[in-house]
Order: C-alpha cells, then sequence, then structure tokens
C-alpha cells in the first residue's frame, strides 16, 4: 500500500532541493489530499514526512508552514515528523508553498506519504460500527482510486492500529493480540460484529491491504 500511495504522490518530489529549507507548491499536495474530501473518505487524511536515506527513520522537521503573499500559517507537525495539510482551494489559489524546515540536510530525506485514520477516530472503545465504518472509509478509497488507474489496486483485508509503545504487548477482553505495538483485525475478525477494548489509544489507525 505504501508502495501504490509513494507513486501517487511522486509528482511532490519534483520540487525538492539539497537544501535544509523545501519549498514545495501547494497545488501539488491539493490534487491528492481533495481525493479524502468526502464522506465515503471523512476519516481519513494523508500524513507526509521524509525518510531518511538508507536508516528507515523519519528526518526531523523544525517546522512546516503555509505560505502565501499574504500570510504565513504554521502547519502541525507530530512527533513522528509528520505534517498534514488542509484541503483548502483557496490556497491552491492563491499559488501558496509548503515551507519544510529540516532539521538534516534534504537531500539525504525522502517524501513520504501514509495513509491513515484522522486523530479525532483515534481511542480506547470501539464498537463493531464505529471498526465497520473505518473499514468502509479505506475500502471506498481504495476502490475510488481504483477506478480511474490504470493498475490494479489492492483490496482492504482488515483494519491495523498501531500503538506508539512499540513494545506493548497486550490481550483484550475480547481475546485479540496487541503484539509488538501492532493490532491486526482481519476482515474475518470485523465480519464477527465484535467491538474492542484498548489499553490506550492507538497512534494511527491504517489498513490491511494485499494484491
Amino acid at each position: 500500500m505504501k508502495l501504490l500511495l509513494s507513486l501517487a504522490i511522486a509528482a511532490i518530489l519534483a520540487p525538492m532541493v539539497k537544501a535544509e529549507t523545501i519549498d514545495v507548491e501547494y497545488s501539488r499536495f491539493y490534487s491528492h489530499v481533495k481525493k479524502l474530501d468526502n464522506e465515503d473518505t471523512q476519516a481519513l487524511q494523508f500524513a507526509f514526512g521524509f525518510l531518511r536515506v538508507g536508516e528507515g527513520r523519519l528526518c526531523e522537521i523544525n517546522q512546516a508552514d503555509i505560505v502565501t503573499d499574504k500570510k504565513t500559517m504554521a502547519l502541525p507537525v507530530s512527533e513522528e515528523n509528520r505534517f498534514t495539510v488542509p484541503t483548502e482551494k483557496a490556497l491552491k489559489l492563491a499559488n501558496a508553498v509548503i515551507r519544510i524546515d529540516l532539521a538534516e540536510a534534504a537531500n539525504h530525506c525522502d517524501m513520504s506519504v501514509q495513509l491513515e485514520t484522522r486523530p479525532d477516530y483515534l481511542k480506547t472503545e470501539y464498537s463493531h460500527d464505529e471498526l465497520a465504518f473505518l473499514y468502509q472509509q479505506y475500502e471506498a478509497f481504495f476502490n475510488e482510486m481504483g477506478s480511474f488507474l490504470s493498475f490494479m489496486m489492492p483490496s482492504v483485508n482488515g483494519l491495523m492500529l498501531q500503538f506508539s509503545d512499540k513494545n506493548l504487548d497486550y490481550i483484550t477482553p475480547q481475546g485479540v493480540s496487541i503484539n509488538n505495538g501492532v493490532l491486526q483485525l482481519n476482515k474475518e475478525w470485523l465480519e464477527q460484529e465484535k467491538g474492542v477494548s484498548l489499553p490506550q489509544p492507538p497512534l494511527r489507525i491504517t489498513a490491511i491491504a494485499s494484491s
């Protein structure tokens, strides 16, 4: 899934230069985030970051801003060094740029994008209907992408819940196991119409997908 999403935003990579501060046209982000601007995918977001070449970690971001001729607006940057951008056509029309201030040389950092659940859908208790809703959101996204892309998109086979504590091992009251900070709820389990109780809110929820 990550590979396909990276291909989908390959155009963003073009403006990158060998400097600690990178300016990227907002329109290049807008062309992708607008795909989530509907009811079928309202619970999802793209989170952007930069992978350190050869190390597999995210490059540290000092600050990320949206810059127009009239004002500069700070973007939220997570502890993981990922940021999100708003879906606003006015910013595209204003020729805004996304200015990313990196703590390390930009030529050592490659753009990374992640499709995940929005923060307001992260909590400790989920009913079956809530899990089904999130699952359907990912299904809708991949179905929509597959409708206009020439290659086959993967199918959604479940939900993956990742926790900030990568050493977390826990068996939920419903009998599913969190192993090394990851809980996988496959399609078959979700069809059992169960909810799930968690020891802490997940860091993110992504799709389990396969071709």
